[in-house]
């Protein structure tokens, strides 16, 4: 995504100026979390959609730098929630700092990121953000509830993934295209592209949990299973597999026991059901880019097409 290096790195100038703060811990969990490699996604989407339509102004830096400080807030309360102590492979902010540091720098970096919104002086965008910002609080509500429910099926799963996860991708494109001033069909477009490469996103990652490097794999499942964290790779399973193979991976989410992890994991890979979720992640990324070919064609726009076809291929 080198059209946009230029910008991405304007976008850390304003993260590493708003990080700054008179309490030493918040400046210090807050930068080892974004230091830790994520990908930028979210941020990228803003710019490229706000590029492709021709906005070239401040704010976009701005809002790009709000999104990744919401998705950030979320995987310090995450971690905490979900009792992680890897995330990357690189310890979590929770296992190095505490619970009650993630907790509450992550609610820091909610509020600073509401204190930025303001400076856009946009209420749309405000709108479109504080709202993003709920519904991924629902999902995560949704998640929890549905701990240790063998009895999820893909449309429930879907719905927690497109909540927890795909909204905040939806929200950073559809800000891009506010900010543009488009018409209200280029802003559904840019939704549209950034919920079906969000889901997409989501999908592949609960299908590298069982192709991935071997020791990440094994902890990320592990926590999976202990947690009754249900994915499409089980739902899949369940589905295609023998009636004792169900019956095995109903108990290991219902008990959560981990000791039952090899034999899920064989289950999943011989069942074929990770090319289930394989199925469902490529359509949702053919999705992603019939949305994005709405847009004016140009380069920003070809790298929204190019990004929804290698999601598919990423490896970590």
């Amino acid at each position: 995504m080198s059209i946009i290096a230029q910008d991405m790195h304007e976008v850390d100038q304003v993260i590493a100026r708003r990080l700054d703060s008179g309490v030493p811990l918040i400046g210090q969990v807050s930068r080892y979390i974004i230091a830790a490699g994520g990908k930028r996604l979210r941020p990228a989407l803003l710019l490229l959609t706000s590029g492709a339509l021709g906005y070239r102004g401040e704010q976009r830096f701005n809002l790009a730098a709000v999104v990744e400080f919401i998705h950030t807030a979320t995987l310090l309360h995450d971690d905490v929630v979900d009792d992680s102590a890897l995330r990357r492979g690189n310890a979590t902010a929770n296992e190095t700092f505490g619970n009650p540091a993630s907790v509450l720098v992550g609610d820091f970096l909610y509020s600073r990121a509401f204190q930025m919104m303001v400076d856009a002086q946009n209420m749309r965008v405000m709108q479109v953000l504080a709202d993003a910002t709920n519904v991924i609080a629902e999902g995560e509500v949704m998640q929890l509830m549905n701990m240790h429910n063998a009895a999820l099926d893909e449309a429930g799963y879907l719905q927690v993934i497109r909540s927890k996860t795909a909204k905040l991708f939806e929200a950073s494109a559809k800000v891009g295209a506010i900010l543009a001033g488009s018409t209200p069909a280029m802003e559904e477009a840019c939704a549209v592209y950034g919920q079906a490469l969000g889901t997409a996103f989501q999908v592949i990652d609960d299908l590298l949990d069982y192709t991935g490097d071997a020791e990440v794999m094994g902890k990320n499942l592990g926590d999976d299973l202990r947690e009754g964290k249900i994915t499409l790779p089980l739902i899949a399973a369940m589905q295609r597999g023998t009636s004792g193979q169900m019956e095995t991976i109903k108990t290991a989410i219902e008990t959560g026991d981990v000791a039952m992890l090899d034999e899920v994991v064989s289950i999943v890979k011989t069942t074929g059901a990770l090319d289930v979720a394989r199925l469902a992640a490529k359509q949702e990324a053919q999705r992603a880019s019939a949305a994005a070919r709405q847009l004016p064609p140009g380069p920003h726009t070809e790298c929204l097409i190019q990004l929804s076809t290698q999601l598919l291929e990423r490896q970590y």
